[in-house]
């Protein structure tokens, strides 16, 4: 309940203020739309771009790698650079006729035409002072014109399709027959600006209503949007940025290819004499030094040589044998016989026969000898055969020891002349390593450089872009900016808050006392009771009388007290409460002795009555005026005691003082909340006792209308 009542509490000023709140919301929405008839509209168009992909799509395949084979692999971010370089938008616009700005001039704003203009305004500028200035032109007839610049009062008369002379230049008007063909009801008898825009302006204003972004960084589309205040403008830019871009990416790349063609041509010029004098020089020394092929060379003399060192090998065993033999053979040539030779090195048919020979003569020699002595003819035979055979066998060996040492000596020699042909083969596999190693460089560089020159024609011939314009810009219907929605939303939405913050700013400034929640928070005197604002003067008294009802509860009316009624600011502010109480009393049939402090209650009937406003009673003491009220008591049942505010002096205090009861009215609407705490401390300070607080006008909030209608009528009266 009590969130509730807080709830409510702070609602109030809302609801009071509600009127304002509404009002500055119409007056908000009005004004937003009447903003909305003059500002200039802003029309955006918008084109995306896809970016060729050198990893993806048809780019991709080796047909079409070549194409673009000098272009390296797309960044998105790099592209958008170029497409927002200077000298892309420059060659962009010299495509688009937006140097020259043709208004039509309002009393209020100027509309630029562009297309849909009647006229057509062409210059020659001689002095730069005339770009970035504007130029009225009225036209005062179907054939003639006046023109003056802005910061000139010299007005020039024209005629239609002939130049006019201007300070530092030309400038051409004519009519725009197609235009004027299409509606023949245009008027063309008007006034108009024209401007004609320097190229820094012209960029300035292009760059600054250009918007480029990519979709995603990931994905290579790139957005091209543009905002002008003509929808044609918007449309043509963008479409004529996309076009021109690719335009200048096949133009580059041509350019490119081409002097690249124009370069490898030269450089293969220069690769074929290299090539050439390499060439010459490998034969040149081939011929001189009589080389074949180096490695079967050498293959075949090494071959050769180990074939005649296994020969040498052999035939040093043979010529060791052989001389082993001749040398045992010599030292027991006189027992030859008896002799028993190896002739493992000596073994041919002839040898082996002759010696089988011996020994069969040796044998018939022995049976000889058994029947004729040694000297007998028969044994003289035999021994003169034997030796014979051993003579021829001996001599036999020495030649084949003499011819084997030949052999031997002729195969040395020859592996001399074999081993010869290796001086000198490292130093020739060098030289002839260096001329090779040369050679193949240049024919490796001759053929890559035909190579490239290939692709370099291939990307010549080939005049075409993988970046492609996905979407083209159309022409706006709707502008984006000003968003009449948004803007009247806003513009309510704003006036609302705004409205609302200056209530609750008023109503904390003035801070009144508003509530009993409000007096209870600031002091601890406590409410005797409150009065709710009568409209029906009718109910005044019922209130009233219950309101007695309720202090007699609280022990506030009593018999012979003394009941002080007052206010802080103005005692009209509690001149209410005393008169009717006094009425309430009186209709209870009560004795009532009325001290009127305040001197406003002339008119209340049947009451002893003691006015104390003069400035005579100031001159009387606290005990003086105590006396005289006490002795007025008697016949009464009580005293209540209008008294002054507590602004206009110290008498006030001295019958709050003197009262037993005190009741301080405060105003819901008119009393501020600070008041309470100084009655907190007049109560502290003056030690009052019995010190009540009346709240006025409790839960009273009226609307502001019934302010504005209460206002007006006191200041009619």
């Amino acid at each position: 309940m009590t969130m509730n009542n807080e709830n409510v509490r702070f609602l109030k000023p809302l609801l009071r203020g509600f009127p304002i709140v509404v009002l500055a919301m119409i007056i908000a929405v009005l004004a937003a739309k009447k903003y909305l008839n003059y500002v200039t509209p802003m029309y955006e168009s918008t084109a995306k771009l896809k970016l060729a992909d050198t990893q993806e799509g048809v780019p991709s395949a080796n047909l079409f790698k070549d194409f673009d084979v000098f272009a390296t692999p797309n960044k998105i971010s790099t592209e958008i650079e170029v497409l927002k370089s200077t000298s892309l938008i420059e060659k962009t616009l010299e495509k688009l006729p937006f140097s020259t700005e043709i208004y039509r001039k309002g009393k209020v704003r100027s509309v630029e035409l562009f297309s849909d203009s009647p006229i057509k305004v062409e210059s020659i500028i001689n002095d730069e002072k005339n770009y970035d200035k504007k130029f009225i032109i009225n036209i005062t007839s179907n054939q003639n014109f006046t023109i003056k610049a802005s910061d000139s009062a010299k007005e020039v008369k024209g005629t239609f399709g002939v130049p006019t002379a201007i300070k530092g230049g030309k400038i051409l008007i004519s009519k725009n027959d197609s235009y004027l063909q299409s509606k023949p009801d245009a008027k063309i008898v008007d006034q108009y600006e024209v401007e004609f825009l320097s190229r820094e302006k012209l960029l300035d204003k292009v760059n600054k209503n250009l918007d480029i972004v990519s979709v995603d960084k990931d994905v290579p589309v790139i957005r091209i949007n543009y905002k002008s205040n003509v929808p044609e403008k918007a449309s043509l830019l963008v479409n004529t940025l996309a076009e021109t871009y690719i335009q200048d990416y096949i133009e580059n790349k041509y350019r490119a290819a081409n002097t690249t063609v124009d370069f490898l041509k030269n450089e293969i010029g220069q690769a074929n004499n290299k090539l050439s004098g390499a060439e010459n020089r490998i034969e040149n020394y081939r011929n001189k030094e009589n080389i074949i092929n180096i490695p079967q060379e050498t293959e075949t003399d090494l071959r050769k040589i180990s074939q005649l060192k296994i020969q040498k090998s052999n035939l040093k065993m043979n010529l060791d044998a052989i001389k082993n033999l001749n040398d045992y053979i010599s030292e027991g040539k006189d027992n030859y016989l008896e002799l028993a030779p190896n002739f493992e090195a000596f073994n041919d048919l002839l040898s082996t026969e002759m010696v089988k020979n011996m020994k069969q003569l040796q044998a018939e020699k022995k049976e000889l000898l058994l029947t004729y002595t040694p000297e007998h003819e028969k044994v003289k035979i035999i021994d003169s055969k034997i030796k014979d055979l051993t003579d021829y066998q001996t001599e036999s060996i020495r030649n084949t020891q003499r011819n084997l040492q030949i052999k031997y000596n002729d195969i040395n020699r020859d592996i001399q002349i074999a081993e010869q042909a290796f001086i000198g083969l490292p130093e020739k596999e060098k030289l002839l390593n260096i001329m090779n190693r040369e050679f193949n460089l240049y024919e490796k560089n001759y053929n890559f450089l035909n190579e490239k020159r290939i692709d370099a024609e291939i990307a010549k011939a080939a005049k075409i872009s993988f970046h492609k314009i996905i979407t083209r810009g159309e022409l706006p219907k709707q502008p984006v900016s000003p968003m009449r929605s948004i803007i009247i939303i806003v513009a309510a939405i704003m006036s609302m808050i705004g409205s609302i913050a200056l209530i609750y700013a008023v109503h904390f400034a003035k801070a009144k006392v508003n509530d009993v929640y409000t007096v209870e928070k600031n002091s601890s005197i406590t409410v005797a009771f409150t009065t709710p604002f009568i409209k029906n003067r009718e109910k005044t008294m019922h209130h009233f009388l219950e309101n007695v009802l309720e202090m007699e509860l609280k022990e506030i009316i009593k018999d012979k007290n003394l009941i002080c009624i007052t206010s802080y600011d103005k005692s009209k502010q509690h001149r209410f409460h005393s008169k009717n109480i006094i009425k309430a009393l009186q209709a209870q049939s009560r004795k009532v002795l009325v001290i009127d402090v305040a001197g406003n209650l002339e008119n209340i009937e049947n009451i002893d009555y003691i006015d104390f406003s003069e400035e005579k009673n100031l001159r009387l003491t606290s005990t003086d005026i105590e006396n005289l009220i006490r002795e007025k008591m008697t016949g009464n049942d009580l005293c209540i005691i209008n008294n002054q505010s507590i602004k206009q002096g110290k008498l006030p205090l001295l019958f709050l003082k003197m009262a037993d009861e005190n009741l301080f009215v405060l105003d819901s609407r008119k009393t501020a909340e600070k008041t309470i705490m100084n009655v907190e401390l007049l109560k502290d300070e003056y030690k009052l006792t019995n010190l009540w607080f009346v709240l006025n006008k409790e839960g009273y909030n009226p609307s502001l209308m019934t302010s504005i209608k209460s206002f007006i009528n006191r200041k009619r009266s």
